[in-house]
């Protein structure tokens, strides 16, 4: 499938592996994805956090730190038609490792990792287009932007509606009922 989105970054287009223009978010032509995926960073591991205000918020004090490798194998297990959202994901990785949740940042950071290493590859894709951010919310860091991801999970099926007026953001609507049970796998 080939795409034609134009956008100009810094007065260049930038064209992808794949013969798609796409939007970047700092240097993504310049980045090896790929390595940084494969880079565990003494990852997996455990922080006992000691902030009341953090224990409060994610219950309990136990984080784990799950490396970005780890990401992507879940990514790539989502199937068509089906979708996933960061936080399933870390409440997954932390039930599995006996954690009370996983850290968040880093989280978000790999699951973007993982979306410009499966676009620089040339085989071996991951469906990152399938995995949203709280509440259904399409990823504007993900290569092409919302624009891509929006025709991906529109050709499996999935209706995306618009929300706000100066801050509009992108959602799978009555995402909740899409959602692939992690347990399954």
């Amino acid at each position: 499938m080939v795409y034609n989105h134009i956008c100009v970054i810094n007065t260049a287009e930038i064209t992808g592996s794949r013969g798609k223009v796409v939007i970047t978010m700092a240097n993504e032509n310049k980045k090896d994805f790929n390595a940084m995926l494969h880079d565990s960073k003494d990852m997996p591991k455990f922080q006992i956090i000691t902030d009341r205000k953090s224990i409060e918020k994610y219950g309990g004090n136990k984080m784990y730190f799950a490396p970005p490798i780890d990401y992507d194998k879940v990514m790539k297990q989502i199937p068509y038609g089906k979708i996933i959202t960061v936080g399933k994901i870390r409440e997954y990785f932390a039930e599995l490792n006996g954690a009370d949740f996983t850290e968040p940042i880093t989280a978000g950071i790999f699951v973007s990792i993982a979306a410009w290493a499966s676009y620089q590859r040339s085989g071996n894709e991951t469906p990152y287009w399938r995995t949203l951010k709280a509440n259904g919310e399409l990823n504007a860091k993900y290569p092409g932007g919302i624009e891509q991801q929006k025709e991906m999970l529109e050709s499996e099926g999935h209706t995306v509606i618009q929300k706000g007026r100066k801050n509009i953001k992108y959602y799978v609507q009555d995402y909740e009922s899409a959602l692939f049970n992690l347990k399954k796998l």
